[in-house]
């Protein structure tokens, strides 16, 4: 055998220590530990890391679970819905649009309403049935399309060639295409054409085009959610009461239950507070025709979410003031019970709202009892001495066997607002 090579050294370097060959052996059935660190780069949460078992079968159960709430809904196995993304200062976020979709589960969604047949039969004897069918949004446009018309050819009857100006037939075109999507639209991205109506200036007139009577439930909740976030109060408005409240009180008509889609889209409409009260809910208490079930529903929505004290005084100042209907006590409770801090001036047109049924022959349902006693609760204190009397002079001719008992004792209990300012401050005591 050859010498075995010395194996160089270079400066700078130690050489081996020597091993024995039983040692080398050894060593050789191990791994020896490198030097190397690894940069492991996670979340200060997330303290532990899942195996992938454990992954596969959560993804495996949001699937199940995924599955289970399409079937539910009717949605099917199909491919799970894009979000849609609106633009043109769309104040609401995909997020809150993901929040609301998840929403389909029914926790924000309303109870459901069982009707008492003798209250709705007390209401319809409040109701004005003379009041003729509510206008919508093709109503408008059509008046408007022939008072143009009638004005143009009167002002140009000598020339034969003048005619009124319409929409580009492409123009037309398209919004009839944008109309068809929106009827079948079920979730997804919604047409660009279809976003851009609110920056429109004849966006009324495009708006029919589109015939939102035949859109979708899920069309009319994302039209509202657009509309809402990208127009003007006043404009807002008009969708809401030329668009928006026919729907709703068709769909209530026809199945004695508002969707769902449609009751997130009333939710959605409180984005305008303003345009809410004066293009839903007071509409729908003018009309003279307003249904107990129609009420409810609508008061649900109110109750739920947090709405501005300025509107909510005016809505009930203006309710205090209208022709009475059954509905009206609804709508009045519910904001009593939200508790505001009301002014004086409020409150006084709740306390004559009351009192002018002094000379009422009819006999008045059971709501406008509970209504009456919602007010004494809350702002009994906020009433005069003068006022309090006229309300137990009222409670002698306008009783209720179970409700009225209640509102005395309120009444007789109270420590009224002129008497507060009577009383003179007492002089904390020196020691």
């Amino acid at each position: 055998m050859g010498k075995a090579k010395k194996v160089k050294v270079s400066k700078g370097e130690t050489s081996l220590p020597k091993v024995g060959l039983a040692e080398q052996i050894e060593e050789g059935q191990f791994a020896k530990p490198k030097n190397r660190q690894k940069l492991r780069f996670r979340n200060d949460d997330d303290e532990e890391f899942v195996d992938s078992k454990t992954t596969q079968k959560i993804l495996a159960q949001a699937r199940r679970q995924q599955q289970e709430m399409e079937e539910e809904n009717g949605v099917g196995t199909s491919k799970p819905a894009r979000k849609p993304i609106t633009k043109l200062g769309d104040d609401f976020s995909d997020e809150e649009q993901s929040s609301d979709e998840e929403g389909v589960t029914g926790t924000e969604y309303y109870e459901d309403i069982e009707i008492d047949e003798e209250d709705e039969r007390a209401l319809e004897m409040f109701m004005n049935k003379d009041k003729g069918p509510t206008r919508t949004l093709a109503d408008i446009i059509m008046e408007k399309l022939t008072e143009k018309k009638t004005e143009i050819e009167t002002q140009f009857s000598d020339v034969g060639s003048i005619q009124m100006q319409e929409i580009d037939p492409r123009v037309k075109a398209m919004y009839e295409g944008v109309r068809d999507v929106l009827r079948k639209y079920r979730s997804g991205k919604l047409p660009k054409a279809f976003k851009i109506i609110p920056s429109l200036r004849n966006w009324e007139q495009i708006l029919y085009i589109t015939d939102p009577a035949s859109w979708s439930a899920a069309a009319m909740y994302q039209g509202t959610r657009i509309f809402a976030s990208n127009l003007k109060e006043k404009m807002a408005q008009r969708f809401y009461n030329l668009v928006l409240l026919p729907r709703i009180r068709d769909d209530l008509a026809e199945y004695k239950r508002l969707n769902f889609h449609l009751y997130q889209a009333l939710r959605k409409s409180l984005f305008k507070p303003g345009g809410f009260m004066k293009g839903i809910l007071l509409p729908l208490l003018e009309s003279g025709t307003c249904t107990l079930r129609e009420a409810t529903i609508v008061g649900s929505v109110v109750a739920k979410n947090s709405i501005p004290i300025l509107h909510s005084a005016a809505a009930i100042l203006k309710i205090a003031e209208m022709d009475y209907t059954g509905a009206n006590s609804i709508f009045l409770r519910i904001f009593f019970d939200k508790k505001y801090a009301l002014p004086y001036r409020v409150v006084d047109g709740v306390v004559f709202h009351f009192l002018r049924f002094e000379r009422d022959p009819r006999e008045l349902p059971v709501l406008w009892h509970q209504a009456l006693l919602t007010f004494v609760q809350r702002y009994k204190s906020d009433i005069s001495t003068e006022q309090r009397e006229a309300l137990l002079e009222l409670l002698k001719k306008k009783s209720h066997h179970s409700v009225t008992p209640e509102i005395r004792r309120e009444l007789r209990a109270a420590k009224c607002r002129d008497v507060e300012l009577s009383e003179p401050m007492q002089e904390p005591m020196i020691t």
